[in-house]
């Protein structure tokens, strides 16, 4: 079966970085787009980055764009989410999701994606 695992998640000062790292298990890597998504405490999940199954495209919420960075490397089956200048707002649990084989683009659609990692938490102070 396919399983996603996160790390990297934790405690960051506002205007700090985090580098998230999501490694998959149980199916060719290379084949498919990968998203990332969050959830903040009392909000609905919502979709922050997503990379084409050649890394050649990507997608973002307008929120972190600038700051935050999706990248893949299919050699070692893993996505990253490098995230810079972090704000308060910031602070969520951030899931890494995979979609079907077949979805190549970077999809910002959650119902396109049918795997789900278990989540790192990340929390930004002030």
């Amino acid at each position: 079966q396919v399983q996603l695992v996160e790390s990297g998640g934790g405690l960051v000062q506002a205007g700090g970085s985090l580098r998230l790292s999501c490694t998959v298990s149980g199916r060719t890597f290379s084949t498919y787009a990968m998203g990332w998504f969050r959830q903040a405490l009392g909000k609905e999940r919502e979709f922050v980055a997503a990379i084409s199954w050649s890394g050649g495209s990507t997608n973002y919420v307008d929120s972190v764009k600038g700051r935050f960075t999706i990248s893949r490397d299919n050699a070692k089956n893993s996505v990253y989410l490098q995230m810079n200048v972090l704000k308060t707002e910031d602070t969520a649990v951030y899931y890494c999701a995979a979609p079907h084989t077949l979805l190549r683009g970077p999809s910002a659609t959650m119902t396109d994606y049918a795997y789900w990692g278990q989540g790192t938490q990340v929390t930004v102070s002030s």
